[in-house]
């Protein structure tokens, strides 16, 4: 009961905590991709805790020790009628722990499904009005408003408006499609629902609505540097001006929007990267944050298998 505890415990405090201590100071602009992963590691980790709380209540730490056969036989137990493990409190845990995981796994398929027919909707309509540029490698959609996003799934595409071809530079263009390939090939749409899901899962919740958003903006700022290896910076600071009030579909991802003019400013004064330490310092969070968890709900089966085996062979 002790790793169930501890594990409710962090998860009731993880999810207030969490966003404070993740929000502190820049260096999350100055590693997006790190950040993604620290942002998404903490939703994980809160999730698993309840999960792992929720089943440590239910299956007790001598039965996970004593072998996988009864620990298996243990969970069958549970969910048969006359099983005399089946206690009214592990019955309600192990209801528990399924619900969460079936609450995230709902919701993000929900997610996928909805944004897949709406891409599906607008492909159609891009076929039809849209014509494939070749040279650009992107679709050209005649609208009067300068914007340029991408449609992503199996068949992404980057589109851009002639509104947007007209008052861009030919280097401005080059320079903004890249952004938006980073984003197809970076398959950034998954990333988002999955942050969408998360947050869906547990609304109102400080981490998961924080995460959100901040996995958003950081989608954008890991774009940009993508885009920044082969287009001088200068080119996307000028086209996310000229694109700053463009507006795209919900389910798409754009170049503009509403961090465009703070994307600006870290495209003309980058910051430095972090430091070797520094990385290796936010991969150990990703990875205690992923595996804690874990760690905590199997100290008890393990103890307990450590415990049973010693004595055996003390007998001999």
């Amino acid at each position: 009961m002790m790793a169930a505890a501890v594990l409710a415990l962090y998860a009731m405090v993880a999810v207030v905590a969490l966003p404070r201590l993740l929000g502190r100071g820049e260096w999350a602009d100055r590693a997006p991709r790190l950040a993604i992963c620290v942002w998404l590691a903490g939703c994980a980790s809160v999730a698993a805790s309840a999960i792992f709380s929720a089943l440590a209540v239910a299956i007790p730490g001598n039965v996970v020790g004593h072998g996988l056969a009864e620990f298996f036989q243990a969970c069958a137990d549970m969910l048969s009628d006359g099983a005399s493990l089946a206690a009214p409190d592990a019955r309600v845990a192990l209801l528990g722990a399924g619900l969460v995981a079936a609450r995230i796994a709902y919701c993000g398929a929900a997610i996928l499904l909805r944004a897949r027919r709406e891409r599906r909707r607008h492909a159609e309509m891009l076929n039809l009005l849209g014509r494939h540029d070749g040279a650009l490698d992107a679709v050209v959609l005649d609208h009067d408003e300068a914007a340029a996003y991408c449609l992503p799934g199996r068949d992404g595409r980057a589109v851009i408006t002639t509104a947007a071809l007209r008052s861009l530079a030919p280097e401005q263009v080059a320079a903004v499609l890249a952004h938006e390939q980073a984003h197809l090939r970076g398959r950034h749409h998954l990333v988002l629902a999955a942050a969408e899901a998360f947050c869906r899962a547990f609304p109102h919740l400080p981490l998961f609505a924080r995460a959100r958003s901040e996995i958003a903006r950081l989608i954008e700022l890991l774009a940009d540097d993508v885009a920044a290896r082969r287009h001088p910076r200068i080119h996307i600071a000028a086209a996310l001006v000229r694109l700053a009030t463009g507006r795209t579909p919900a389910f798409a991802l754009g170049a503009g929007g509403e961090t465009a003019l703070t994307r600006v400013r870290r495209m003309l004064s980058p910051a430095a990267p972090l430091e070797l330490r520094e990385r290796v310092a936010g991969l150990a969070v990703v990875a205690l944050l992923l595996i804690g968890p874990a760690a905590v709900a199997v100290i008890p089966g393990v103890s307990s298998f450590l415990a049973h085996h010693c004595h055996n062979i003390s007998l001999f």
